[in-house]
């Protein structure tokens, strides 16, 4: 279920969304639920700002953090290693996150939307760290980039029904850190809270990360009035260094994370 909500009249009017989707469909939140969701998201845009270009922390919202943990599986796919076309096609071994940040894929999750007993090439599958302790500690392979790489096949193909296998992750999350949504925002004196992300401008080379997004300005650890017309930019490798994961991780996608916060990202506006 998904429902976009357009709210306001003429230039003012902002527009916001809330979906839900699910292996079984009981799990699923009703279509009233939705709706209302979308609709008190879309008003409480109206009337958003425009801020100045500066560096501050940042928090994605739990809607949108998973992009992030998206962009490490990509830069870890078997393909782009065997290519040399990743920024962490170095990394193996050292740490890329906090030495408190693990990421599990978990082909064997009970309800899990991407869960599977084996992959794409009848390869039996298994729960995996890709990154432990903050470090790197496999690549995502099937069986043409292993045999490309000289290493054996970590049960990772995907495939449609029209396409060749490729390389590809089943149920990602990043585990929970220690601290709530208000604790990570407490100390921030000026700072974004994002809860859209607009547009793909990643380089999966170098690793620079620079997007459009909408959400809330944030003042004295609180959330203040809604911002939009900015982007937000850094380098991934900077990015998963800095990052700092809330308590507030909810298995619901093929991705998943909880709240992040990262320091140091350039916010442009006006």
């Amino acid at each position: 279920f998904s429902a976009s909500v357009i709210a306001g009249e003429g230039t003012g009017m902002e527009t916001d969304y809330d979906y839900d989707s699910a292996v079984y469909g009981s799990d699923l939140k009703s279509p009233e639920e939705i709706g209302r969701s979308a609709g008190e998201r879309a008003v409480e845009r109206l009337n958003s700002r425009k801020v100045k270009s500066q560096q501050v922390p940042i928090i994605y919202d739990r809607r949108v953090s998973s992009g992030i943990v998206r962009h490490l599986a990509g830069a870890i796919n078997g393909a782009s290693i065997a290519r040399g076309t990743s920024f962490l096609k170095d990394s193996m071994g050292k740490a890329v996150f906090d030495s408190g940040i693990s990421i599990i894929d978990d082909p064997h999750r009970v309800r899990g939307m991407r869960s599977k007993p084996f992959d794409g090439e009848g390869i039996a599958n298994s729960r995996r760290a890709l990154v432990k302790g903050g470090k790197l500690t496999t690549w995502v392979l099937d069986l043409a980039s292993s045999r490309q790489l000289g290493l054996e096949t970590t049960g990772h193909a995907s495939r449609g029904t029209s396409s060749p296998p490729s390389p590809g992750t089943t149920n990602v999350y990043m585990e929970n850190g220690s601290a709530s949504v208000a604790e990570l925002m407490a100390d921030i004196k000026s700072g974004l809270y994002i809860t859209q992300m607009i547009g793909m401008g990643v380089n999966g080379v170098t690793g620079d990360y620079s997007r459009g997004a909408t959400g809330f300005w944030i003042e004295n650890g609180e959330l203040t009035y809604p911002v939009s017309d900015i982007s937000v930019a850094g380098n991934l490798k900077d990015m998963f260094l800095h990052l700092i994961p809330a308590d507030d991780l909810e298995f619901k996608y093929g991705v998943d994370a909880p709240t992040l916060r990262i320091d140091g990202m350039t916010v442009a506006g006006l």
